[in-house]
């Protein structure tokens, strides 16, 4: 092989073994990126107490913080009270199809549930589950050794039953990868490299498939709720989600 046909080889397989790059936040420095992030505060009142699923807690921005190269978002009880942490990237960080993966430490412990999902960008025109709902990862304590990935869709009526429960040995150790691959066609789930579970519609219009269009992260540690549960171990708190980076490619 020559010397210009060994560049030209060398350069196309450099070109098809880099993804595009989409997004990514690796929670450099020590203040959270406003330019990709939203703060979420409150109980859900008056419109959506509890934020829709009687969850205990209130969402308040003290209690996420970005430290040591991490998204920290820590969940307390202050007398009779519980907070936490939620952010989101609406109208900053939109986008339609990708690899999506991140990096994280869950919070654990009976009635805590943290979670790594997605919105569609029109949640506020059209409503819930009409925009479509991809939970990249929920972890809820009162089921040891569990992940749950799921998606939400108007034929559905908002009920989770495009969902795979996944037993992890160690997910409670240390970080993890979670990814989603999200295309026109499907989304696939992987835990670490590891297939979960793979989402193909029975039909692709809107009520079955309403992810043909732009999407935004949420990242929140809630409390107790319709699926954390009623019973909290206020033993273990606090409690804290650790994301190491996010970050979407194309597929």
């Amino acid at each position: 092989m020559n010397y210009k046909v060994a560049i030209l080889f060398l350069s196309i397989l450099t070109f098809t073994s880099c993804s595009p790059k989409i997004f990514q936040d690796n929670f450099d420095g020590d203040t959270l990126n406003m330019d990709h992030w939203s703060y979420e505060e409150g109980n859900g009142c008056p419109d959506l107490c509890g934020w829709g699923n009687n969850e205990l807690q209130t969402y308040n921005r003290d209690y996420v913080k970005v430290e040591d190269g991490n998204l920290v978002i820590t969940a307390v009880k202050k007398g009779d009270q519980y907070f936490s942490g939620k952010i989101n990237t609406k109208d900053k960080v939109e986008f339609q199809y990708g690899s999506i993966e991140v990096r994280a430490k869950l919070a654990t412990g009976k009635g805590f549930w943290p979670a790594l999902w997605m919105l569609g960008a029109d949640v506020k025109e059209v409503g819930w589950p009409t925009s479509g709902e991809i939970d990249i990862m929920e972890y809820v304590g009162k089921e040891p050794g569990i992940v749950f990935t799921s998606l939400h869709t108007p034929a559905s009526h908002g009920n989770t039953i495009n969902t795979k429960k996944s037993k992890i040995e160690g997910i409670e150790e240390g970080f993890h990868i979670f990814k989603a691959d999200w295309s026109k066609d499907d989304i696939k789930f992987y835990v670490d490299g590891n297939l979960l579970y793979t989402f193909i519609p029975k039909q692709y219009d809107d009520q079955h498939y309403p992810f043909k269009k732009p999407f935004y992260f949420l990242i929140n540690l809630a409390v107790g709720g319709n699926l954390g549960g009623a019973e909290v171990n206020d033993s273990v708190l606090p409690q804290k989600l650790f994301v190491d980076y996010i970050k979407v490619t194309k597929l």
